[in-house]
């Protein structure tokens, strides 16, 4: 559409040169196949800030072509330009992407949204009648309400007859799917080198956008159909967390009642057992150790000055309270001594 062709030379209101709405799609669409061909660890810094900047460019596009209107459903395939057939992409370029996101707390977040994406993607390309597929139910019911089989394991799930069918159904369906996935893909590299390098006709490159197209349909079912299963997980994941019962605080074990013994032999002789175990009393305790030299006072030695003056002050007071007449006479004349005496008298050099 000249709408689209028109966004190419947009500018911003600063005045610079705003990014061209195929500069936006080549560089996202480049970005994600880098993405999923490399080798490196999805969750690896690079990987991440590679998504990141795709999701940036393509979310960016994708505003772009919805502002300029360039799908709708009131056309046919044939009437959009071979220019805007590429933009047909955008939604499963972002589904592609946002499932590549690493970041265990927003998972079902991310799935989520990828498979809105998809939606968007398929109901697209089912109004323009791209191809013949199926389109997958809006909802699922086991991602958005578990049954009680599905959050209950030991419930017996039976299968009937229709859901047999069912099932060889949808292997026939996938099977049919991958066959058709796996032409286009040889198709796509047949033409791709002349597309890639300019020399293909309008006619040629259009044939390769729609290659491309097809190609993502089959890849937008099988995704869809894991996203189901894994939200199925996830929500039966949120549920187990939250009907687990919180662990308890450890028990200390019980102490065991500290009962003094005589001696090592006699505590192996009665056990450790309780009040059958003979106790020995604080003298007895007193005693042992006091032989064996582990109280705190022995082992000390006393001052030996203290202990004279001690013993010379509590001999003359025994000696006072037995009424000795030596001591006490000699009591009497330091008395009268020291009244007839002062303090200091006979001390020279004044020394005390």
């Amino acid at each position: 559409m000249a709408a689209a062709e028109d966004a190419n030379s947009k500018q911003n209101p600063s005045g610079s040169e705003a990014p061209k709405l195929s500069d936006l799609l080549d560089r996202g669409w480049k970005l994600f196949e880098e993405v999923d061909t490399t080798n490196e660890p999805s969750s690896s810094n690079a990987v991440q800030v590679k998504v990141k900047r795709a999701l940036m460019q393509l979310e960016e596009a994708t505003r772009m072509v919805n502002q300029l209107n360039v799908f709708s459903r009131n056309e046919a395939l044939e009437e959009i330009s071979t220019a805007d057939l590429k933009y047909l992409l955008l939604p499963a370029l972002l589904g592609a992407l946002t499932m590549k996101q690493v970041n265990p707390s927003k998972r079902l977040e991310h799935v989520q949204a990828a498979r809105v994406y998809f939606m968007d993607f398929l109901q697209r390309c089912k109004d323009y009648d791209v191809c013949s597929f199926q389109l997958p139910r809006a909802s699922e019911n086991t991602a958005d309400t578990p049954t009680e089989e599905q959050t209950n394991p030991s419930v017996p799930m039976p299968v009937s007859q229709p859901d047999l069918i069912a099932m060889a159904t949808q292997r026939q369906a996938k099977i049919e799917r991958f066959m058709q996935r796996k032409e286009t893909e040889a198709k796509l590299s047949e033409i791709r080198g002349l597309v890639e390098s300019g020399s293909a006709d309008e006619e040629l490159v259009r044939d390769f956008y729609l290659l491309h197209v097809r190609r993502w349909v089959t890849l937008a079912i099988e995704e869809i159909d894991s996203i189901s299963q894994e939200m199925e997980i996830l929500k039966r994941m949120e549920l187990f967390k939250q009907s687990a019962p919180q662990p308890s605080p450890p028990k200390r074990p019980p102490m065991k009642p500290f009962i003094l013994t005589k001696d090592a032999v006699q505590a192996k002789v009665f056990g450790a057992g309780y009040p059958s175990l003979p106790t020995m009393t604080v003298d007895d305790w007193y005693e042992q150790h006091r032989r064996q030299g582990c109280l705190p006072d022995q082992g000390i030695p006393r001052r030996a000055d203290g202990d004279a003056e001690e013993d010379e002050r509590a001999e003359r007071e025994r000696k006072e309270e037995n009424d000795d007449d030596e001591a006490l006479q000699k009591a009497r004349d330091w008395d009268d001594w020291k009244d007839s005496h002062r303090r200091g008298y006979g001390n020279r050099k004044n020394m005390g």
